[in-house]
Protein backbone atom coordinates (compact mmCIF):
# COMPACT_ATOMS: atom_id res chain seq x y z
CA UNK A 1 0.00 0.00 0.00
CA UNK A 2 3.11 2.55 0.62
CA UNK A 3 4.02 2.46 -2.63
CA UNK A 4 0.93 3.03 -3.92
CA UNK A 5 0.65 6.33 -1.69
CA UNK A 6 4.32 7.23 -2.80
CA UNK A 7 3.32 6.68 -6.66
CA UNK A 8 0.33 8.80 -6.44
CA UNK A 9 2.09 11.29 -4.73
CA UNK A 10 4.58 11.41 -7.95
CA UNK A 11 1.76 11.78 -10.31
CA UNK A 12 0.71 14.84 -8.57
CA UNK A 13 3.90 16.54 -7.75
CA UNK A 14 5.39 15.47 -11.49
CA UNK A 15 2.10 16.00 -13.53
CA UNK A 16 3.02 19.61 -14.49
CA UNK A 17 6.89 18.52 -15.46
CA UNK A 18 5.42 15.95 -17.76
CA UNK A 19 2.62 17.64 -19.28
CA UNK A 20 4.40 18.17 -22.14
CA UNK A 21 5.24 14.55 -22.76
CA UNK A 22 1.94 13.23 -22.40
CA UNK A 23 1.49 15.00 -26.14
CA UNK A 24 3.98 12.92 -27.80
CA UNK A 25 2.53 9.65 -29.48
CA UNK A 26 4.36 6.38 -28.80
CA UNK A 27 5.14 4.62 -32.57
CA UNK A 28 2.20 2.86 -33.49
CA UNK A 29 2.97 -1.23 -34.74
CA UNK A 30 3.29 -0.02 -38.55
CA UNK A 31 6.03 2.33 -37.55
CA UNK A 32 7.94 -0.34 -34.42
CA UNK A 33 7.54 -2.63 -37.60
CA UNK A 34 9.16 -0.40 -39.66
CA UNK A 35 12.15 0.25 -36.98
CA UNK A 36 13.01 -3.09 -38.13
CA UNK A 37 12.87 -3.43 -41.62
CA UNK A 38 9.40 -4.69 -41.99
CA UNK A 39 6.54 -2.63 -43.67
CA UNK A 40 3.34 -4.08 -42.05
CA UNK A 41 -0.07 -4.04 -43.68
CA UNK A 42 -3.18 -2.65 -42.14
CA UNK A 43 -6.67 -3.95 -42.33
CA UNK A 44 -9.86 -3.01 -40.85
CA UNK A 45 -11.75 -6.60 -39.29
CA UNK A 46 -15.46 -6.01 -38.59
CA UNK A 47 -17.37 -8.30 -36.40
CA UNK A 48 -20.60 -9.73 -36.05
CA UNK A 49 -21.76 -6.93 -33.40
CA UNK A 50 -20.26 -4.11 -35.05
CA UNK A 51 -16.61 -3.49 -33.79
CA UNK A 52 -13.97 -2.58 -35.89
CA UNK A 53 -10.89 -4.08 -35.03
CA UNK A 54 -7.34 -3.40 -36.39
CA UNK A 55 -5.73 -6.32 -38.02
CA UNK A 56 -1.99 -6.16 -39.05
CA UNK A 57 0.29 -8.25 -41.16
CA UNK A 58 4.07 -8.76 -41.95
CA UNK A 59 3.81 -10.50 -45.33
CA UNK A 60 5.94 -13.52 -45.81
CA UNK A 61 6.49 -16.40 -48.19
CA UNK A 62 5.77 -19.18 -46.33
CA UNK A 63 2.09 -20.79 -47.21
CA UNK A 64 -0.03 -21.12 -43.94
CA UNK A 65 -0.36 -17.73 -42.30
CA UNK A 66 0.60 -17.57 -38.83
CA UNK A 67 -1.97 -15.24 -36.22
CA UNK A 68 -0.47 -13.69 -33.05
CA UNK A 69 -3.01 -12.94 -30.42
CA UNK A 70 -1.59 -10.14 -27.29
CA UNK A 71 -3.02 -10.55 -23.70
CA UNK A 72 -4.94 -8.82 -21.77
CA UNK A 73 -4.24 -5.06 -21.35
CA UNK A 74 -2.08 -5.65 -24.37
CA UNK A 75 -2.27 -5.10 -28.10
CA UNK A 76 -0.63 -5.85 -31.39
CA UNK A 77 2.60 -3.98 -30.39
CA UNK A 78 3.68 -6.42 -27.34
CA UNK A 79 4.75 -8.89 -29.84
CA UNK A 80 7.43 -6.53 -31.69
CA UNK A 81 8.44 -4.29 -28.43
CA UNK A 82 11.49 -6.12 -27.93
CA UNK A 83 13.12 -5.29 -32.15
CA UNK A 84 14.88 -8.28 -34.14
CA UNK A 85 14.69 -10.62 -30.51
CA UNK A 86 11.00 -9.72 -30.42
CA UNK A 87 8.35 -13.24 -31.61
CA UNK A 88 7.11 -11.15 -34.19
CA UNK A 89 10.06 -9.88 -35.74
CA UNK A 90 11.83 -13.32 -35.52
CA UNK A 91 8.85 -14.94 -37.16
CA UNK A 92 9.09 -12.40 -39.67
CA UNK A 93 12.68 -12.54 -40.40
CA UNK A 94 12.51 -16.49 -41.19
CA UNK A 95 9.87 -15.16 -43.64
CA UNK A 96 6.70 -16.40 -42.03
CA UNK A 97 3.34 -14.95 -43.19
CA UNK A 98 2.51 -12.92 -39.71
CA UNK A 99 -0.59 -11.66 -38.61
CA UNK A 100 -1.20 -9.57 -35.47
CA UNK A 101 -4.83 -8.95 -34.43
CA UNK A 102 -6.47 -6.98 -31.86
CA UNK A 103 -8.86 -6.90 -29.39
CA UNK A 104 -12.21 -4.74 -28.82
CA UNK A 105 -11.11 -1.66 -26.40
CA UNK A 106 -7.71 -1.53 -26.68
CA UNK A 107 -5.62 1.31 -28.39
CA UNK A 108 -6.84 -0.32 -31.86
CA UNK A 109 -10.05 -1.61 -31.46
CA UNK A 110 -11.60 1.79 -29.91
CA UNK A 111 -14.11 2.09 -33.23
CA UNK A 112 -17.67 0.14 -33.64
CA UNK A 113 -20.41 0.78 -36.68
CA UNK A 114 -22.28 3.07 -34.43
CA UNK A 115 -21.42 3.26 -30.36
CA UNK A 116 -18.78 5.84 -29.35
CA UNK A 117 -16.16 4.60 -26.82
CA UNK A 118 -17.62 7.31 -24.31
CA UNK A 119 -20.95 5.39 -24.61
CA UNK A 120 -21.01 2.55 -21.90
CA UNK A 121 -22.36 0.05 -23.64
CA UNK A 122 -19.05 -0.08 -26.13
CA UNK A 123 -17.82 -1.39 -23.20
CA UNK A 124 -20.39 -4.18 -22.32
CA UNK A 125 -18.02 -7.04 -22.45
CA UNK A 126 -15.49 -9.78 -21.64
CA UNK A 127 -13.41 -12.63 -22.86
CA UNK A 128 -16.38 -14.02 -23.94
CA UNK A 129 -16.84 -11.48 -26.55
CA UNK A 130 -13.26 -11.55 -27.96
CA UNK A 131 -13.34 -15.09 -28.21
CA UNK A 132 -16.77 -15.76 -29.39
CA UNK A 133 -16.99 -12.55 -31.97
CA UNK A 134 -13.54 -10.79 -32.25
CA UNK A 135 -11.62 -13.60 -32.69
CA UNK A 136 -13.46 -15.57 -35.66
CA UNK A 137 -13.70 -12.55 -37.42
CA UNK A 138 -10.19 -12.13 -37.43
CA UNK A 139 -9.63 -15.67 -38.29
CA UNK A 140 -12.57 -15.38 -41.40
CA UNK A 141 -10.07 -12.22 -42.86
CA UNK A 142 -6.96 -13.92 -42.92
CA UNK A 143 -8.47 -16.91 -44.38
CA UNK A 144 -10.08 -14.83 -46.93
CA UNK A 145 -7.22 -12.60 -47.48
CA UNK A 146 -4.42 -15.12 -47.89
CA UNK A 147 -6.99 -18.09 -49.73
CA UNK A 148 -5.83 -20.55 -47.06
CA UNK A 149 -7.66 -23.45 -45.52
CA UNK A 150 -5.97 -23.21 -42.12
CA UNK A 151 -3.67 -21.01 -40.17
CA UNK A 152 -0.97 -21.23 -37.17
CA UNK A 153 -1.94 -19.41 -33.73
CA UNK A 154 0.44 -17.96 -30.73
CA UNK A 155 -1.94 -16.99 -28.30
CA UNK A 156 -0.29 -15.00 -25.23
CA UNK A 157 -2.46 -15.16 -21.77
CA UNK A 158 -5.66 -13.71 -22.54
CA UNK A 159 -4.60 -14.47 -26.17
CA UNK A 160 -4.97 -18.12 -25.45
CA UNK A 161 -8.03 -17.55 -22.95
CA UNK A 162 -10.12 -16.26 -26.52
CA UNK A 163 -9.21 -19.62 -28.11
CA UNK A 164 -10.56 -21.79 -25.62
CA UNK A 165 -14.07 -19.91 -25.95
CA UNK A 166 -13.52 -20.19 -29.49
CA UNK A 167 -13.23 -23.51 -30.20
CA UNK A 168 -16.17 -24.13 -27.13
CA UNK A 169 -18.36 -22.07 -28.46
CA UNK A 170 -17.97 -22.07 -32.47
CA UNK A 171 -16.93 -25.69 -32.94
CA UNK A 172 -16.03 -25.12 -36.71
CA UNK A 173 -13.47 -23.10 -36.05
CA UNK A 174 -10.87 -25.78 -34.80
CA UNK A 175 -10.75 -27.04 -37.74
CA UNK A 176 -9.71 -23.68 -39.37
CA UNK A 177 -6.58 -24.03 -36.87
CA UNK A 178 -3.75 -25.45 -37.39
CA UNK A 179 -2.11 -25.57 -34.33
CA UNK A 180 -2.79 -23.26 -31.36
CA UNK A 181 0.92 -22.31 -29.31
CA UNK A 182 -0.41 -21.06 -25.75
CA UNK A 183 2.24 -18.90 -23.85
CA UNK A 184 1.47 -18.27 -20.55
CA UNK A 185 -2.39 -20.24 -20.90
CA UNK A 186 -5.13 -18.82 -18.84
CA UNK A 187 -7.98 -20.71 -18.08
CA UNK A 188 -8.12 -22.40 -14.62
CA UNK A 189 -7.24 -19.30 -11.74
CA UNK A 190 -8.02 -21.29 -8.93
CA UNK A 191 -4.23 -21.15 -7.41
CA UNK A 192 -3.03 -18.11 -6.46
CA UNK A 193 -1.21 -16.34 -4.07
CA UNK A 194 -0.95 -12.88 -2.73
CA UNK A 195 -1.27 -9.95 -3.75
CA UNK A 196 -3.46 -11.70 -6.61
CA UNK A 197 -5.73 -13.84 -4.36
CA UNK A 198 -6.21 -10.40 -2.12
CA UNK A 199 -7.95 -8.69 -5.73
CA UNK A 200 -9.79 -11.46 -6.29
CA UNK A 201 -11.52 -11.32 -2.93
CA UNK A 202 -12.05 -7.59 -2.93
CA UNK A 203 -13.07 -8.08 -6.46
CA UNK A 204 -17.20 -7.72 -6.53
CA UNK A 205 -16.86 -4.90 -3.70
CA UNK A 206 -14.52 -3.45 -6.63
CA UNK A 207 -16.81 -3.81 -9.23
CA UNK A 208 -19.85 -3.04 -7.65
CA UNK A 209 -18.26 0.21 -6.67
CA UNK A 210 -17.23 0.99 -9.96
CA UNK A 211 -20.47 0.53 -11.59
CA UNK A 212 -21.90 2.83 -9.00
CA UNK A 213 -19.03 5.61 -10.14
CA UNK A 214 -20.25 4.08 -13.80
CA UNK A 215 -16.69 3.61 -14.55
CA UNK A 216 -16.75 0.27 -17.71
CA UNK A 217 -13.11 1.09 -18.76
CA UNK A 218 -9.94 1.07 -17.33
CA UNK A 219 -6.61 2.35 -18.58
CA UNK A 220 -8.25 4.58 -21.38
CA UNK A 221 -8.04 8.09 -21.29
CA UNK A 222 -5.49 7.72 -18.14
CA UNK A 223 -3.26 5.60 -19.87
CA UNK A 224 -0.93 8.21 -20.94
CA UNK A 225 -0.34 10.11 -17.56
CA UNK A 226 0.76 6.30 -16.47
CA UNK A 227 2.39 5.34 -19.23
CA UNK A 228 4.36 8.88 -18.68
CA UNK A 229 5.15 8.69 -14.92
CA UNK A 230 6.16 4.70 -15.05
CA UNK A 231 9.09 5.58 -17.46
CA UNK A 232 10.67 8.06 -15.34
CA UNK A 233 13.79 6.64 -13.81
CA UNK A 234 13.16 7.64 -10.45
CA UNK A 235 10.05 5.89 -9.98
CA UNK A 236 10.41 2.80 -12.83
CA UNK A 237 11.18 0.29 -10.51
CA UNK A 238 8.34 1.15 -8.19
CA UNK A 239 6.18 0.28 -11.34
CA UNK A 240 8.01 -2.65 -11.86
CA UNK A 241 8.48 -4.35 -8.30
CA UNK A 242 5.65 -3.41 -6.77
CA UNK A 243 2.31 -3.56 -8.85
CA UNK A 244 3.79 -5.63 -12.31
CA UNK A 245 6.04 -8.59 -11.03
CA UNK A 246 3.42 -9.40 -7.39
CA UNK A 247 1.37 -10.38 -10.05
CA UNK A 248 3.25 -11.91 -13.06
CA UNK A 249 6.49 -12.83 -10.78
CA UNK A 250 9.88 -11.18 -10.46
CA UNK A 251 11.84 -11.09 -13.12
CA UNK A 252 14.40 -9.16 -12.07
CA UNK A 253 16.85 -9.76 -14.96
CA UNK A 254 14.40 -7.72 -17.30
CA UNK A 255 14.08 -4.46 -15.36
CA UNK A 256 16.59 -2.65 -18.46
CA UNK A 257 13.63 -2.61 -21.32
CA UNK A 258 10.60 -1.89 -18.93
CA UNK A 259 10.85 2.10 -19.58
CA UNK A 260 9.85 1.24 -23.96
CA UNK A 261 7.68 -1.45 -22.98
CA UNK A 262 5.83 1.34 -21.03
CA UNK A 263 4.80 3.45 -24.09
CA UNK A 264 2.69 0.87 -25.43
CA UNK A 265 1.40 -1.24 -21.55
CA UNK A 266 -1.19 -1.10 -20.11
CA UNK A 267 -3.73 -0.34 -22.65
CA UNK A 268 -7.62 -0.35 -22.44
CA UNK A 269 -10.03 -2.98 -21.44
CA UNK A 270 -13.36 -3.40 -19.82
CA UNK A 271 -14.26 -3.28 -15.80
CA UNK A 272 -16.47 -6.05 -17.02
CA UNK A 273 -13.30 -8.20 -18.33
CA UNK A 274 -11.38 -8.29 -15.46
CA UNK A 275 -13.97 -9.79 -13.25
CA UNK A 276 -14.98 -11.83 -15.22
CA UNK A 277 -11.05 -13.46 -14.74
CA UNK A 278 -12.07 -12.63 -11.27
CA UNK A 279 -15.24 -14.54 -11.11
CA UNK A 280 -13.51 -17.56 -12.97
CA UNK A 281 -10.86 -17.83 -10.54
CA UNK A 282 -13.13 -17.46 -6.97
CA UNK A 283 -16.20 -19.39 -8.56
CA UNK A 284 -13.33 -22.09 -9.41
CA UNK A 285 -14.99 -23.09 -12.83
CA UNK A 286 -13.94 -21.50 -16.14
CA UNK A 287 -17.89 -20.24 -17.05
CA UNK A 288 -19.79 -17.62 -18.99
CA UNK A 289 -20.17 -13.89 -17.47
CA UNK A 290 -22.32 -14.08 -13.76
CA UNK A 291 -24.89 -11.54 -13.96
CA UNK A 292 -26.85 -13.22 -10.99
CA UNK A 293 -29.73 -15.58 -10.76
CA UNK A 294 -32.07 -12.98 -12.20
CA UNK A 295 -30.23 -11.87 -14.99
CA UNK A 296 -28.91 -14.87 -15.71
CA UNK A 297 -32.29 -17.01 -16.73
CA UNK A 298 -33.40 -13.86 -18.84
CA UNK A 299 -29.76 -13.99 -20.89
CA UNK A 300 -29.21 -18.24 -20.45
CA UNK A 301 -32.39 -19.69 -19.33
CA UNK A 302 -30.76 -20.74 -16.36
CA UNK A 303 -29.68 -19.30 -13.12
CA UNK A 304 -26.30 -20.41 -13.27
CA UNK A 305 -24.06 -19.65 -16.52
CA UNK A 306 -23.10 -22.43 -18.51
CA UNK A 307 -19.42 -23.83 -18.05
CA UNK A 308 -17.38 -23.75 -21.14
CA UNK A 309 -16.88 -27.31 -22.61
CA UNK A 310 -13.37 -27.68 -22.92
CA UNK A 311 -13.99 -31.59 -24.00
CA UNK A 312 -15.46 -29.90 -27.52
CA UNK A 313 -11.79 -28.44 -28.46
CA UNK A 314 -10.56 -30.07 -31.04
CA UNK A 315 -7.62 -28.36 -32.28
CA UNK A 316 -4.15 -29.18 -31.95
CA UNK A 317 -2.82 -26.80 -29.18
CA UNK A 318 0.88 -26.96 -27.34
CA UNK A 319 1.21 -25.41 -23.92
CA UNK A 320 3.70 -23.67 -22.68
CA UNK A 321 4.20 -22.85 -18.90
CA UNK A 322 6.89 -20.76 -16.72
CA UNK A 323 8.12 -22.10 -13.37
CA UNK A 324 7.91 -18.45 -11.64
CA UNK A 325 4.40 -16.99 -13.13
CA UNK A 326 2.18 -16.64 -10.59
CA UNK A 327 -0.88 -16.32 -13.22
CA UNK A 328 -0.74 -19.36 -15.24
CA UNK A 329 0.48 -21.25 -12.49
CA UNK A 330 2.13 -24.38 -12.53
CA UNK A 331 -0.97 -26.51 -11.11
CA UNK A 332 -3.54 -24.32 -13.62
CA UNK A 333 -2.05 -24.91 -16.51
CA UNK A 334 -1.81 -28.95 -15.40
CA UNK A 335 -5.44 -28.65 -14.72
CA UNK A 336 -5.96 -27.16 -17.98
CA UNK A 337 -3.93 -30.38 -19.63
CA UNK A 338 -6.56 -32.69 -18.30
CA UNK A 339 -9.35 -30.79 -19.58
CA UNK A 340 -8.33 -30.68 -23.02
CA UNK A 341 -8.78 -33.41 -25.43
CA UNK A 342 -5.66 -32.65 -28.06
CA UNK A 343 -2.80 -31.57 -26.26
CA UNK A 344 0.21 -32.56 -28.53
CA UNK A 345 3.17 -30.41 -26.39
CA UNK A 346 3.20 -29.26 -22.35
CA UNK A 347 6.52 -27.77 -21.93
CA UNK A 348 7.69 -25.99 -18.65
CA UNK A 349 10.48 -23.12 -19.57
CA UNK A 350 13.10 -24.42 -17.06
CA UNK A 351 14.49 -20.70 -16.49
CA UNK A 352 13.69 -20.65 -12.89
CA UNK A 353 12.76 -16.83 -13.00
CA UNK A 354 10.36 -17.37 -16.15
CA UNK A 355 7.38 -15.62 -15.49
CA UNK A 356 3.66 -14.58 -16.92
CA UNK A 357 5.01 -11.72 -19.00
CA UNK A 358 8.60 -12.93 -20.22
CA UNK A 359 6.97 -14.35 -22.91
CA UNK A 360 6.65 -11.71 -25.16
CA UNK A 361 8.77 -9.05 -23.36
CA UNK A 362 11.40 -11.55 -21.89
CA UNK A 363 14.37 -13.38 -23.04
CA UNK A 364 15.32 -13.49 -26.20
CA UNK A 365 12.99 -15.92 -28.92
CA UNK A 366 14.39 -17.98 -31.17
CA UNK A 367 12.52 -20.88 -33.39
CA UNK A 368 13.21 -23.58 -35.95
Amino acid sequence: MKHIVLLSIIVIVYSEKYINILGDNPPNFTELAANYGHQALEYDVITEDGYILRLFRIKGEREMPVLLMHGILDSADTWVLRGNESLAITLANKDYDVWLGNCRGNKYGRRHIYLDPDNNTFWDYTFHEHGYYDLPATIDNILFITNASKLNAIGHSQGTTIFYVLGSTRHEYNNKINVLIALAPVCFLENMEPPLKTMIQYSPMIYLTANMLDIKEIFGTNQNVINTICQQPIINSICVTNTIFPITGEDSDELEDIPILYEHFPTATSVKNLYHFSQVSYKRQFANFDYGVKLNLDKYGSPTPSVYQLDKITMKISLFVGINDNISTLDNVAMLKQSLPNVINYMIIPHTKMNHIDFVWGLPISTA
